[in-house]
């Protein structure tokens, strides 16, 4: 028994040696190609920007609200923050960023995607979300602050564009 032990052991350590010699020295497992890796890099940095979101949920909504403080947001200074803490530098209003990243068109969006939508009284981009989804964004406006929001006929109607930032 003990012999038919050792016999198999020296087998498999000829086997490795000649897989190393067959394949030049290297024994390596196989790698992401570049495509995979960036598609899980942005899709967790989109889970992570929306996980902090998620995390004002609640905080109240203030017109104007002053940049890199949490007491309170604007739609704009929201994705400012959450988007900055990741490393993406947004500018400060809705319009401004409305012109960064990339165009995405609606039958495209993916999470982490930023939502630009008109507002009355105002022309133009006036109010920005972040796609979370299954028709969902993460935004804030008005009574109960930073919300978790369908988008339904209401910011359908009123639906301007979108873009990716995260790389």
């Amino acid at each position: 028994m003990k012999l038919q032990h050792k016999w198999s052991k020296r087998l498999a350590i000829m086997t490795i040696g000649a897989t190393v010699a067959i394949s030049g020295g290297v024994i390596s497992s196989p790698k992401p190609t570049q495509a995979a890796t960036a598609t899980i890099t942005s899709t967790t940095k989109a889970d992570s920007i929306i996980s902090l979101g998620k995390r004002y949920l609640g905080t109240p909504y203030k017109f104007g609200a002053k940049v890199g403080q949490t007491r309170n947001f604007d739609c704009s200074t929201l994705t400012k923050y959450i988007f900055g803490k990741y490393g993406i530098s947004l500018p400060r209003t809705a319009a401004q960023q409305s012109k960064v990243g990339s165009y995405v068109s609606k039958k495209n969006w993916k999470k982490g995607d930023l939502l630009f939508f008109s507002v009355p009284g105002r022309p133009g981009v006036g109010h920005v979300g972040v796609y979370l989804g299954n028709n969902k964004m993460l935004n804030t406006y008005g009574a109960g602050g930073v919300k978790i929001t369908t988008i339904n006929s209401y910011w359908n109607s009123h639906y301007m564009t979108a873009r990716r930032v995260i790389k």
